[in-house]
């Protein structure tokens, strides 16, 4: 029966000799193709009560009430099994790696630091309990419970896809840049094995003395021509008078040599935006090398994700133990971590602290980037989930705060030998693990073991996160178009090589010498707005559309019992809120973009705009892509088709049958001219009458009783 087709009097045994099919179709009745789930049959694509027609030799009439038409299948396609954890272990570990980032090194100790120290941690311990558990909670439970990835999964909404197409782009722009944080990440590593270290000492030549005098005079590149000639003299006059041991930036003040070495050796940095200049081989080479990691560690997806884990999620913790041990051996370490935790009560009337906090939490989880979605995805359909959304942000909590401690240890042995305030030599976000950690390292006994240490923890924090972003994105479109993708293992092989070579190539601009303005504007853009919309529409979609009820239902198949009050409210109610309000507050805070003293152009803010808006505009064109095509049928009819495009889909439930028996996913009720539709109230008896008046053409009992008279 290859490439065949079967009559509608075909039995279901003929249909199984197949195990999966490509697609299906039913020309009297439906002119769609409806796709089979990854790895089901027939009966787990359409389900048990379309199957029992089927085997019973039903016929399927078409509108114009022949029963003549046949049921046509294409060539039987045999796709590789999705596969799942090798154990409860594998996917905390992920979900840790995924967590605890490079933020929690290098955010949330400078966040805790500016927002009143100790007393931030009352906000953000609260926003954790109210926004980021809620949300960790909710992902989990809805990726474990369809075993699908963030874009196939929305059949439980078809109108409502933009937010996994939102997510996932999101998490593929985040992917893109964030493994160009960790090719900085190897340039300082392989820097660090030398002795002594290169920041430590004075690396500019006089070339770039001299570049650096013009610039910090404010004078015109072209003017002080002299100096091309005479430039020796004329610098050695200017190096004594203006900078006798450190240069200063455009602001007046001084340079450390450790910034010098940042922007000066590593970046190179052009004037701005408008000045990419050529590639830097050596960070284009550190970036190639941290995209062969990833694709070495994916090949296989999970499988191979899921031993690497074992290593990245743990091996951090025991060099942040040692630098901390170290740390608070150093002279005033302890003045470090007093300003780390002195509480500044009057600052939790700011809703700046309030809104921050909101924010790190939300980005800190990694939330509605569609990782937790599709990680849980590949748990067992029983697991118990409930446990892992409480260990994973705990853990993180946990990891953020020690974080803290081992930074400011040693910012506090930084001022202590500089005189200075730790004011002054706080930074957040890169500025703290590649100018200020290293200056302080350099100042160390046996700087070179620490430094190394510090970046080889960086890099292993980076790939963590890493990893599972990158998986995120291509194992979304391995789902989405499973019978091309995972038809067998070169197509996914192909396909995940594909998109770490074309990754690789869109990141270079951010290797140029004007590259770390674009890497800015990317990071800012992208880690603002996109995800705090998707938070906010998935708890509508779930909560208010699919129904909190019908989810609760859901959960309480998998984990034997509901939810109790604390998660309704939260999805429901307060963590949609408070998205709410952060996207509000935030818009009204809005400043256009500076990296230090350097403001933007207009293009620049336009990409930022273009960057930002894009993934959020997936959100409504794929419902207007739902909504346009059924405007010609009237209105009456259009609004009946745009209710039934809320509702999930045939396909919606637990993937694997085994999953589907004794729920009330085991029938799937309407399954001809009720088209999309799921309808959970009718009891037996009332779907059984339903749908043999349908198969057989005729008007429902209900339907001949009112047109009697």
């Amino acid at each position: 029966m290859k490439g065949g087709t079967m009559t509608h009097g075909g039995h279901l045994g003929e249909l199984k000799s197949q195990k999966s099919y490509k697609l299906i179709r039913l020309p009297g009745t439906m002119d769609k193709e409806h796709k089979l789930p990854p790895g089901g049959s027939l009966d787990s694509g359409l389900g048990s009560e379309f199957s029992s027609q089927v085997e019973k030799g039903v016929h399927f009439p078409s509108q114009n009430g022949t029963k003549n038409d046949s049921l046509e299948i294409e060539e039987p396609v045999k796709i590789m099994e999705r596969g799942q954890w090798g154990g409860k272990l594998e996917f905390i570990l992920t979900c840790v790696g995924y967590a605890v980032g490079l933020g929690n090194v290098w955010r949330f100790p400078y966040l805790a630091f500016k927002n009143g120290g100790g007393a931030f941690l009352i906000p953000y311990w609260f926003m954790q309990l109210f926004v980021g558990m809620p949300l960790f909670f909710m992902e989990l439970s809805f990726g474990q419970f369809a075993s699908l990835g963030p874009l196939a999964i929305w059949k439980v909404n078809p109108l409502f896809k933009g937010l996994g197409y939102c997510s996932v782009i999101v998490s593929a722009v985040i992917g893109l840049y964030y493994n160009v944080i960790i090719g900085y990440c190897f340039f300082f590593f392989f820097a660090s094995m030398s002795d002594p270290l290169p920041w430590s000492q004075e690396l500019m030549n006089i070339y770039e003395r001299r570049y650096r005098v013009k610039k910090n005079l404010n004078l015109p590149l072209h003017s002080l021509n002299i100096f091309d000639n005479c430039f020796n003299i004329k610098l050695l006059y200017f190096e004594e008078i203006l900078i006798p041991s450190n240069f200063t930036n455009s602001t007046g003040t001084e340079r450390s040599k450790s910034e010098e070495f940042f922007y000066d050796r590593v970046l190179n940095m052009s004037d701005g935006l408008h000045d990419f200049g050529a590639v830097r081989w050596e960070l284009a080479l550190c970036l190639l090398l941290a995209w062969v990691v990833v694709l070495a560690v994916l090949a296989k997806g999970i499988k191979s994700l899921g031993k690497v884990v074992y290593f990245t999620a743990l091996f951090p913790y025991i060099i942040l133990l040692a630098l901390f041990i170290r740390g608070v051996t150093l002279d005033g370490a302890s003045d470090g971590i007093y300003y780390y935790l002195t509480p500044q009560w009057d600052r939790l009337a700011d809703s700046t602290v309030w809104s921050d906090a909101a924010t790190q939490v939300f980005f800190s989880l990694s939330a509605c980037s569609g990782g937790l979605i599709l990680m849980a995805s590949y748990n067992k359909f029983d697991n118990f989930c409930l446990r892992d959304a409480l260990i994973v942000p705990i853990v993180d909590c946990l990891t953020s705060f020690f974080a803290g401690l081992v930074i400011f240890t040693v910012l506090g042995f930084m001022a202590h030998q500089k005189g200075v305030s730790i004011d002054e030599v706080a930074r957040g976000g890169p500025g703290l693990a590649f100018i200020a950690y290293p200056e302080a390292i350099s100042n160390m006994p046996a700087p070179t073991v620490w430094a190394v240490l510090f970046f080889f923890m960086m890099l292993i924090i980076g790939f963590s996160s890493e990893f599972s972003i990158m998986e995120t994105v291509m194992a979304s479109f391995i789902d989405e178009y499973a019978f091309t993708l995972r038809k067998n293992w070169r197509n996914s092989a192909i396909f995940r090589v594909t998109v770490c070579m074309s990754f690789y190539l869109l990141a270079l601009p951010m290797t140029t010498r004007g590259g770390f303005y674009l890497f800015e504007l990317v990071d800012n853009s992208i880690s603002g707005f996109p995800l705090l919309f998707v938070g906010l529409f998935e708890c509508i979609a779930i909560n208010w559309i699919y129904g909190y009820n019908q989810f609760a239902d859901d959960i309480e198949m998998m984990l034997g019992k509901r939810p109790c009050f604390y998660w309704r409210f939260c999805w429901s109610f307060f963590t949609p809120f408070v998205l709410f309000v952060v996207i509000v507050f935030k818009a009204y805070q809005y400043e256009p973009l500076t990296l230090e003293d350097y403001e933007y152009p207009d293009y620049g803010l336009a990409l930022w705009w273009l960057i930002c808006l894009f993934p959020i505009l997936a959100i409504p064109i794929v419902f207007l892509f739902k909504y346009i095509p059924r405007r010609q049928l009237g209105r009456i009819r259009m609004m009946c088709e745009v209710r039934t495009l809320m509702k999930p889909t045939l396909e919606w439930g637990p993937t694997f049958e085994e999953n589907r028996r004794g729920t009330k996913y085991e029938r799937i009720k309407n399954p001809i001219y009720g088209k999309t539709n799921l309808s959970f109230i009718h009891d037996e008896q009332t779907d059984s009458n339903y749908l043999n008046s349908k198969l057989s053409n005729e008007p429902p009992p209900s339907y001949q009783e009112s047109t009697r008279m």
